[in-house]
This record gives structure tokens, sequence and C-alpha cells, in this order.
């Protein structure tokens, strides 16, 4: 912020007591973190008589007794496959919903969005006896398919695709490009920031989901970064100092990742609603 900008800021009372607003707000977010942090670098030294000190051996052990690098290759390989699998339903999906003129579109609409009020953990039996049914528990396609298709994706692709001007498309096919090359070489590159916002949240939400690896996948091989975080948690007692430096391990790529794709994020969020 420049010199300019801090004198126009601190010169109207309205924006002093807005910045202190937004100050305080970011102040009150930031303090379980910094709270978190703290505690992950923290360790109770008998020989200091009880003193706490601070030491970074908290993350070297977590790291090692979690076996994290099996859990952030494998939950990495779920949530980019799952989010490759949805990117690709919800375009199709939402392509057609948005351009393709059809008996019963608004009501396969309606359904689409009728899955949304189905809790997942719902629909746990018939997904399990139907993976049991295919040999796929305990394999990686147990954790990919059955999210490899959902009814947030398609319609927030439809209505990104709802809000592009109906002649573009137009001008692409008197030029010769057929659907798929309308969706290919158009669609796609002008949804960009819609693409990122289905892909921030497909990898976030498989990224932190606990559910499917507990129930479809009960071999080590196939941990992933949430039951790793599962076991630092002890009935009786816990090794809050470990356990709080595996969840800042845990959440690390998470905030890597949102940071780079926020702007994409934002914007995607704010046009996909411009057109019904």
């Amino acid at each position: 912020m420049s010199k300019n900008q801090l004198q126009q800021l601190f010169s109207d009372p309205k924006k002093i007591f807005l910045f202190l607003l937004l100050a305080l707000g970011a102040g009150l977010v930031l303090l379980p973190l910094a709270i978190v942090f703290l505690t992950s670098v923290t360790v109770y030294d008998v020989d200091t008589r009880g003193f706490w000190s601070l030491t970074w051996k908290n993350y070297q052990e977590a790291w090692q007794r979690g076996n994290f690098l099996l859990a952030f290759f494998n939950s990495t390989l779920v949530a980019l496959a799952v989010t490759a699998f949805q990117i690709i339903t919800s375009t199709l999906a939402g392509y057609a919903l948005a351009r393709l003129k059809f008996r019963g579109r608004e009501a396969i609409l309606l359904l689409i969005l009728g899955t949304l009020v189905i809790p997942f953990q719902i629909l746990v039996i018939p997904i399990f006896l139907v993976l049991k049914w295919g040999s796929l528990i305990n394999t990686y396609w147990a954790l990919i398919l059955p999210t490899a298709a959902n009814g947030f994706g398609i319609f927030l692709m439809r209505q990104y695709f709802s809000s592009v001007p109906v002649e573009l498309e137009e001008s692409a096919a008197i030029d010769g490009a057929n659907r798929l090359q309308i969706i290919w070489h158009l669609m796609l590159p002008l949804s960009r920031p819609a693409l990122i916002t289905l892909f921030l949240f497909t990898f976030i939400g498989e990224w932190n989901d606990l559910f499917k690896p507990l129930v479809f996948a009960n071999v080590p091989k196939l941990k992933t970064v949430q039951l790793a975080l599962a076991d630092f948690q002890e009935q009786f007692t816990n090794n809050w100092p470990l356990l709080m430096a595996a969840v800042i391990i845990a959440t690390v790529p998470v905030i890597v990742l949102f940071a780079i794709g926020q702007r994409q994020f934002i914007q995607g969020i704010g046009t996909t609603g411009i057109k019904s």
C-alpha cells in the first residue's frame, strides 16, 4: 500500500472504522491458526521443571509416525483422479443442460439439484454393495468412483456456460466447428475461472474426506492424509503438540493450492450466477 493510499485511508473516519473492523476479523480468524502453530512447536520438558520449550522435532516425528509420504501420495492420487472425472462429467453435462434443447431438460436439472440435499452417508450401503459386487473394495477405484460425478459441479458449469453469449458458438459453427470442437476450443478456455473453482472445491473436498477411506479402504497401503491424522488421536490421552504438527503438515498443501488459485476462484464464484 502506497503512502497516498494510507493518507486517504486514515483521512476518513468511516474508512478507519472499516479498516479496524476488518483487522479485528482477520485477527479472530488467524488466532486459532496461531495457537495451532505454537502448540505444534512446543514440548513439555521435565528437565526444566515443567517449563515449555520450542522445538521443530514434533514435525519430524509426526511425519515419520504418520507415514505422510504414503498418505500424501494416496490423497493426491485420489483427489486428482476424482477432480479429473468431475471436470469431465460436469463439463459435458453442464454444456448439455445449458445449450442443448431436449424434452425433460428442466426436470433433469431439478433432479441433479435434488441430489445436493442427499447426504453421502445415506448412500453408503448401496455404494458399498456395488463396489463389493465389482471386487473394488480396498482399491483406489473404491475411493474414486463414488464421487466421480457431482451435482454441484454440473450446476456450476451449467451456470457458467449459460453466461457465455450464444453468438460465439454460432460463429464457430459457421466456421465449420462441431460440438466437441466448440467445447474444447471455445467453451473450455472461456470457462477457466469456473474450472479452477470446480478444481479447488473438488480437490480440497477429497483431500479432507475421511468417510470414504474409512469405509471402503481398510488396508495400510491405501492410508490417506485424514486416516493418518486419525491415528494421532488416542482414546484417553492425546499428544497435542504432535497432533497439531500433523494437522499443519496435512493443511499446508491445501493452503498453498488455494493461495495459487484464489483469484480465479473468486472470479468463478462471482460469474456463475449471472444467468439462470
